[in-house]
């Protein structure tokens, strides 16, 4: 692994669950779908396509070009936890990916037989979106990636290289940035992935869609073991999770007590909650991130625009 302090930094783009929330109501936390940008070093990774992947695409596209000159290639990569709609709907809005100096590795799970490429053909098919996802003028990389494998990032070196975490002997091969993948079944239609991102020592683990269990998730725990900053699923107030107008036990989704819960047994340094429920307001964010808190001191509720270095 080289050494030396470089940057690792966490920007929040969407933070709510099932779908887009915009209005007064929303303002402080914002009203987009999931999406994380994760700046590690010279490499760029994005959890998840939700519509909060909009808005950094057109970043990245207002990035001043020499008159004359074609774009500077992009090397992007796009970790997907699964395909449901709130967690892929912006794809097919993400600038970058109309540009043919763009590459774009996309890595996510294969879920009930269908392979991560399948599902993101499904999501742009006519005649449903004008663009089929085969019509972009980027490279598409697209892997379906199994949770025996991990990712690697070199320094120097934009394309991300996928080895067997048990077969090959991975820890000989110096990187940058490492990222595992967990297989979660606690979500509907095949379960979801959990990534960790690793570098310089530093770890965040990203948990979206996955719901709590008696004592604990025990392999989510471990997991995230000592985790630098874990990002878990909070969709739900405990008062709503058990007695609310639709009963959404089983839904694939946290309340705020089990993500501070898996924080406190997994030993995290910090916890961002996330995905929150389309129908609460900013207020009752707020008090989501007080009765995290309350259980785990170092929780913040993550909104669109905040930055945690790690």
């Amino acid at each position: 692994m080289t050494s030396g302090k470089k940057n690792f930094r966490v920007r929040f783009r969407g933070v709510r669950g099932s779908h887009p929330t915009p209005g007064s109501g929303t303002v402080r936390y914002g009203g987009n779908t999931s999406c994380v940008e994760v700046l590690a070093a010279e490499h760029r990774i994005i959890l998840d396509a939700g519509t909060g992947i909009v808005s950094l695409g057109n970043e990245i596209a207002r990035n001043p070009v020499a008159d004359g000159k074609d774009r500077e290639p992009l090397n992007l990569t796009i970790l997907f936890s699964h395909t449901h709609h709130d967690h892929t709907q912006g794809f097919a809005f993400f600038k970058p990916a109309y540009f043919p100096t763009t590459t774009c590795h996309l890595f996510g799970p294969r879920l009930r037989g269908t392979e991560l490429e399948e599902g993101l053909k499904t999501a742009m098919v006519s005649p449903y979106f004008p663009v089929a996802l085969s019509e972009l003028s980027s490279v598409l990389n697209i892997r379906s990636l199994h949770e025996a494998e991990i990712i690697l990032f070199h320094h120097g070196d934009p394309k991300p290289k996928v080895l067997n975490y048990y077969r090959d002997n991975h820890n000989d091969v110096p990187f940058e940035v490492r990222v595992r993948a967990m297989h979660s079944l606690a979500h509907p239609n095949g379960g979801v992935f959990v990534y960790k991102i690793e570098m310089g020592g530093k770890c965040l683990v990203y948990a979206t869609d996955t719901e709590g269990y008696s004592g604990g998730d025990q392999r989510l725990i471990r997991f995230a073991k000592d985790a630098d900053l874990l990002i878990h699923d909070s969709q739900y107030m405990s008062k709503d999770y058990v007695q609310g107008d639709i009963v959404v036990q089983g839904y694939g989704h946290s309340t705020v007590e089990m993500a501070a819960e898996v924080a406190v047994q997994a030993n995290a340094k910090r916890l961002a909650l996330y995905h929150y429920d389309p129908f609460y307001d900013d207020s009752v964010i707020g008090e989501m991130e007080k009765k995290a808190q309350g259980i785990f001191k170092d929780s913040v509720a993550s909104y669109e625009g905040l930055e945690i270095e790690l």
